[in-house]
């Protein structure tokens, strides 16, 4: 008989050991912290034990993560009520990257809307964006995180040099969201989230690109979770919604 066909007959024949209670009491195994043998009945508890260790482990780290989600909530609700409460379209899209600054305290923050309304034409928040990032945007079905690999779009979060070679720090801060002393950090990693018409479909082409960086190469990384992102990028979208023509 073999260690399988034992393993089978014990579990087949749970009464076993009631029936042969004296087998149990003389059975001694290897303890797994020391030389020393003890019995079943220990061996048992020691494994209880380390199981109960566990769940609490398991416990307090989904304690944790209800915590942050609680907080990160709560910081939603605040940067959609400073949204909405926005009524200068024009001064909305700083609204928006500013405020994802402040309460999310995300280092640098920028975005760019494209096909505007004409009234808005002429806005830095408007201003020409490459073929390649319009693509791009489309083909985001969800949030982009991870390593900024030289997209042409991080480049929104630095701040733009005038025709003599000086830094427009005010233009950039006012219009796109990015404060000059941050976005002169190198942006190591990075966030993009796709605008698009709210009242489209899931597959609706692109309006806009929202971008969010941190010299932190962890803070946007390709494993975290996007819900929040993703509810960022839908509020955004309806909100400067209002830029496009009708």
């Amino acid at each position: 008989m073999n260690d399988r066909e034992v393993a089978e007959y014990l579990l087949a024949n749970p009464e076993f050991f009631v029936e042969h209670a004296e087998t149990l009491a003389t059975i001694r195994l290897a303890n797994p912290h020391g030389k020393a043998a003890v019995s079943l009945q220990e061996r048992q508890m020691e494994m209880l034990r380390d199981k109960n260790k566990h769940l609490e482990r398991r416990l307090a780290e989904l304690l944790r993560y209800g915590h942050e989600n609680d907080s990160i909530a709560s910081k939603f609700n605040r940067w959609t009520i400073r949204v909405m409460a926005e009524r200068d379209p024009y001064a909305l899209p700083r609204t928006i990257a500013n405020g994802l600054r402040d309460i999310f305290d995300v280092p640098q923050a920028a975005l760019r809307v494209w096909d505007v309304a004409e009234p808005y034409a002429q806005a830095d928040f408007a201003r020409h964006v490459g073929e390649e990032v319009r693509i791009f945007a489309n083909s985001l079905a969800t949030p982009y995180c991870g390593a900024n690999t030289g997209f042409e779009a991080a480049q929104w979060l630095a701040p733009a040099a005038n025709a003599s070679g000086a830094t427009n720090g005010a233009s950039v801060a006012d219009e796109n969201g990015a404060a000059p002393a941050e976005a002169a950090q190198t942006t190591e990693s990075i966030a993009l989230l796709a605008l698009r018409d709210p009242d489209g479909a899931e597959d609706a082409p692109t309006f806009g690109l929202l971008v969010m960086g941190s010299a932190d190469a962890r803070r946007f990384h390709d494993g975290m979770a996007t819900d929040f992102l993703t509810q960022i990028g839908a509020l955004a979208s309806a909100a400067l919604s209002r830029l496009l023509p009708r």
